[in-house]
């Protein structure tokens, strides 16, 4: 069976609420972290999500 390209993460909000987003990302293509403006339903707004990597 073929190994999967992709890996799973958790995007976590910049903002101090401890929200997060779980996606996945394909490794080969996308080598830098991703960081994404998602809506924070704690905060209210908009802000920025890292990507932290899922144990």
């Amino acid at each position: 069976m073929a190994k999967s390209n992709r890996i799973k993460i958790k995007l976590i909000s910049s903002s101090k609420s401890k929200h997060y987003y779980t996606t996945t990302k394909n490794k080969r293509n996308t080598t830098s972290k991703l960081k994404l403006k998602k809506y924070d339903p704690i905060y209210g707004k908009h802000v920025m999500y890292e990507e932290k990597k899922i144990n």
